[in-house]
């Protein structure tokens, strides 16, 4: 992809936390059997076109502070269209006060039309910031390599770019 490197630049996450208990800290967020509901938006670009990436996933935490998820992606308003899906892993430093340091991993599915699917593994960096008992901001950089990938078709085989989220959990 042309100029990946700004892809999600000014992606917004917006992640909400169904849980089945009262969550009165950063350890009841990221603890055993909590989900998150996740949704995404943010601008992409890529061929020489501008995009508006919307997603959708989930994460569930199987013991406290580590997680796995699922995601879904769709890139519109250029040619070609661009669909992701990106099953990943990520453990929350939730021990830490008002700070929840985390890093993650992923492998990531990209569907562009006529052209062959491309396969990309990653990882990610960052840390939660409590603004609530409820509320998190994070704050991290992301690092992608896509496999199989063909610089003169592409342009960049591997992108890093930050990230931005809101947690809420109620």
């Amino acid at each position: 992809m042309t100029n990946t490197s700004t892809i999600l630049i000014s992606s917004l996450f917006i992640t909400i936390a169904a849980t089945s208990a009262k969550t009165t800290g950063a350890a009841d967020e990221f603890s055993q059997g909590h989900t998150h509901l996740i949704v995404t938006g943010g601008n992409g670009y890529a061929f020489n076109e501008r995009y508006f990436a919307l997603g959708i996933g989930g994460s569930y935490f199987l013991v406290d502070g580590l997680s796995i998820g699922l995601q879904a992606e769709t890139w519109t308003g250029g040619d070609p269209s661009i669909h992701k899906i990106t099953p990943s892993l990520q453990y929350v430093f939730y021990q830490v006060p008002n700070v929840s340091p985390y890093l993650g991993a992923f492998y990531r599915r990209t569907y562009i039309d006529n052209l062959p699917d491309l396969n990309s593994i990653g990882g990610r960096v960052g840390a939660y910031f409590a603004v609530s008992s409820n509320a998190n901001i994070g704050a991290g950089v992301v690092y992608e390599s896509y496999q199989d990938c063909s610089e003169t078709r592409y342009g960049d085989c591997s992108e890093t770019y930050p990230e931005i989220s809101f947690t809420f959990s109620f």
